[in-house]
């Protein structure tokens, strides 16, 4: 295809393939800047989000849902909070601590944030005008996204190790307790969507919700998992709230017990990331239950304003995770691990085998 706007792009392609296209590049060398391209600014729409639900949503809902006042004084609605946070936070100086096992060290605050931003290169955000927003879409790609939301385990390990601080090393023991816990409630409870769908490519998953599921007064009701198996979509997000440590299940960091656990020796720069980090792993959290539950980038209105509806759905979840922090206290460490292994890993695998039971008896 000739070199031309994004507008002329197919929308069935991968955005790679569309930059690509649009900029008329041939070969192994235009795929590779096309990937670069739709990378860059997949991942700039993700730490935008991030950089505004940091430093200012988080604190507008939490002042909202405890009758307070938020950042109002810093620009317009205090929007202005945002960039003033960011030169606060990286203007401190960074200080190493005595005894600091500096590689493990050093690659803690980077690993966090990539294994994020690596989960959204498989997550189809719907399309946004012709351009369709999905970086790739491997027959794997469901199996992906938890691979490599998993990786932040041992970024919270690797720091509170390094840090030598007996708060950090507490913080990231409870860290890979609680991702043990219920982690595999969640990958079992994924799994039942697997069975509904016949594959684990992101793309049919979220096909296969798109059909009405039946109608009332005239209005189809869709065929989201979430409408489908409730009983799944529940178990999904107790378990999804763990991984990534929302209240009640804020207990790597418990900043009244272990004085932020794992970064408790992180400043500036460094302190910055495990702060982005943790922000993306919230929206990536948000976008698997999307993709998995609530029918991906689908909603009224034309298949062009798709990727609105992913943002709503993302948010939506965002804010629910922060009426969570302001509502629910958190569990202690033996509850946590008491629910996660004696609960919600039976009525996992009770879900699974219920789920495999009913489609193998629809099927027939």
């Amino acid at each position: 295809m000739a070199a031309g706007s994004l507008l002329d792009v197919a929308p069935a392609q991968l955005f790679p393939e569309q930059v690509t296209n649009a900029l008329g590049l041939p070969g192994v060398i235009g795929e590779l800047v096309g990937a670069l391209i739709a990378a860059f600014l997949v991942g700039n729409i993700m730490l935008a989000f991030t950089g505004v639900a940091g430093p200012w949503a988080k604190r507008k809902i939490t002042a909202a849902f405890t009758d307070r006042i938020a950042v109002d004084r810093i620009g317009p609605f205090g929007l202005l909070i945002i960039p003033a946070a960011a030169v606060q936070l990286l203007a401190k100086e960074l200080i190493i601590p005595e005894g600091a096992d500096r590689p493990s060290y050093d690659l803690a605050p980077l690993v966090l944030p990539a294994s994020a931003m690596l989960g959204f290169s498989v997550i189809p955000m719907g399309q946004l005008g012709p351009i369709n927003l999905q970086l790739a879409d491997p027959e794997v790609g469901f199996a992906l996204t938890f691979a490599f939301a998993s990786i932040a385990s041992i970024s919270l390990v690797m720091a509170g190790y390094a840090s030598n601080n007996k708060y950090s090393l507490l913080g990231g023991l409870r860290a890979i307790a609680q991702n043990l816990a219920y982690e595999i409630p969640l990958i079992v409870t994924a799994m039942s969507v697997v069975i509904f769908t016949g594959s684990l490519r992101t793309s049919e998953i979220v096909a296969a919700q798109q059909e009405a599921l039946f109608t009332v007064a005239g209005v189809a009701i869709p065929s989201w998992f979430a409408i489908v198996n409730p009983f799944a979509f529940g178990l999904f997000v107790v378990a999804n709230m763990a991984e990534i440590g929302r209240n009640p299940f804020d207990i790597p960091e418990a900043p009244t017990e272990i004085v932020a656990g794992y970064q408790t020796e992180y400043s500036s720069a460094y302190f910055v990331l495990f702060y982005l980090g943790e922000f993306l792993h919230i929206f990536l959290g948000g976008a698997i239950l999307t993709l998995a539950f609530l029918g991906g980038a689908s909603g009224p209105g034309p298949a062009s304003i798709g990727f609105v509806w992913f943002v709503v759905k993302v948010w939506a979840f965002f804010l629910f995770t922060q009426w969570c922090r302001s509502a629910i206290p958190r569990v202690r460490i033996d509850q946590l691990i008491e629910i996660g292994w004696k609960g919600m890993l039976v009525l996992s695998f009770a879900n699974l085998i219920l789920t495999a039971v009913l489609v193998g008896v629809i099927a027939s």
